[in-house]
């Protein structure tokens, strides 16, 4: 199952290299993030990072997506807003301000709560039988 991560605004496309680049560190996720680019615009130089397409096979995967992209979220500065688009078109939305102050518990229970999202989508798609998406 493949994820599109999605954000807006200005500087998205240094919020989705930075992004990338988190995840490509993780030894789960290595090899597992793609850059979606489209062609540039007439007068601007080079193609625009538009999207990040993760490839979610093997359970540990969601699980570190979803673990590197909260921490990631963490360290973001300001108002950054990150969308996962799921294969089914369900997506979740997160922000820096919503993760940025969570303690432990928090922090963990959110990683589980977007870890088993992703593993119901993955299981729904892949498996024999197909649930729906809270």
């Amino acid at each position: 199952m493949d994820v599109a991560v999605t954000t807006h605004g200005p500087g998205r496309g240094d919020q989705l290299r930075s992004l990338r680049d988190w995840l490509a560190d993780s030894p789960e996720m290595r090899g597992r993030v793609e850059g979606v680019e489209r062609p540039p615009e007439a007068g601007t130089l080079g193609p625009v990072l538009d999207a990040l397409s993760v490839a979610l096979g093997p359970a540990g995967a969601a699980s570190a997506f979803a673990t590197g992209l909260i921490a990631w979220l963490r360290t973001r500065r300001g108002d950054v807003h990150i969308k996962v688009t799921l294969s089914d078109r369900s997506s979740l939305e997160l922000t820096a301000k919503r993760v940025s102050g969570l303690d432990a518990g928090a922090l963990q229970k959110q990683v589980s709560e977007v870890a088993d999202l992703l593993s119901r989508q993955r299981e729904s798609t892949d498996g024999p039988e197909r649930r729906e998406l809270p």
